[in-house]
């Protein structure tokens, strides 16, 4: 007997804060997530159907998009808002079904303009900005990717600025360095590394660990961009050498 074999994606029910519309949306089978790599900002490669593409949910009937981060409700002034900047412009589109790359990017600009009008969280919009990094990274777009991760940095470090010490810090101040060494900030990288390997109240061992490891790729970095090392740097270098 032939084997049923399972669609990738089943639909849900979600409900619009703004129209209280009901209406169906996608999603991808947690049994068929199948991740193969992940790269040093912790953006996971699939195999197959991306999830990524169906995080964010959008009302056909207004154009509201949010995720599962957003907070709940909309406050009068923000209906106003929201009601000018998105729903006059609204022509009606349903993303409900499969999804291509630039549906994925459409709902993620969505939800950003949704999330920029409520007010959200930075941490909330810092990860909106950082997947649409990741969806130029996919598209092998190093110019938008870099625009993306330079504001999506901004946002992590509203993020750290206004949380201060919290048990997330280690795995933030980790993504801070290592957004700095992928824009080529490598004196900023090697500082955040440098807190999360050296502060005596992180016991995140699997930041510290990729902290040590990503200290030591952006010294090549910087060897092989011929810029001169700072003083830890080279004081390590001779510990070793």
């Amino acid at each position: 007997m032939e084997e049923l074999k399972l669609e990738p994606l089943y639909l849900i029910t979600a409900k619009c804060d703004y129209c209280e519309t009901s209406f169906h949306t996608s999603r991808v089978r947690h049994s068929l997530k199948k991740a193969h790599f992940t790269d040093t900002d912790f953006y996971m490669r699939y195999k197959g159907v991306n999830p990524d593409y169906y995080v964010v949910t959008v009302c056909p009937n207004c154009g509201y998009a949010f995720t599962e981060n957003f907070s709940k409700g909309l406050a009068p002034v923000i209906r106003t808002s929201f009601e000018l900047k998105v729903v006059k412009n609204w022509t009606g589109h349903d993303y409900g079904g499969e999804r291509n790359w630039d549906d994925a990017l459409h709902t993620y600009q969505l939800a950003l303009l949704s999330a920029q009008i409520k007010n959200e969280k930075d941490r909330v919009v810092a990860g909106l900005l950082h997947h649409i990094a990741w969806l130029y990274r996919d598209a092998g777009n190093k110019k938008q990717e870099e625009r993306f991760l330079e504001h999506a940095l901004d946002s992590y470090v509203r993020v750290y600025e206004l949380e201060g010490i919290s048990v997330d810090n280690a795995r933030l101040m980790y993504l801070m360095g290592e957004l700095n060494r992928r824009l080529g900030r490598y004196n900023e990288a090697v500082r955040w590394f440098s807190r999360v390997i050296n502060d005596k109240n992180i016991i995140d061992a699997a930041m510290i660990r990729a902290s040590r490891d990503q200290w030591k790729v952006t010294r090549e970095d910087m060897l092989a961009a011929q810029i001169e090392l700072p003083e830890e740097m080279k004081n390590e270098a001779k510990k070793h050498g």
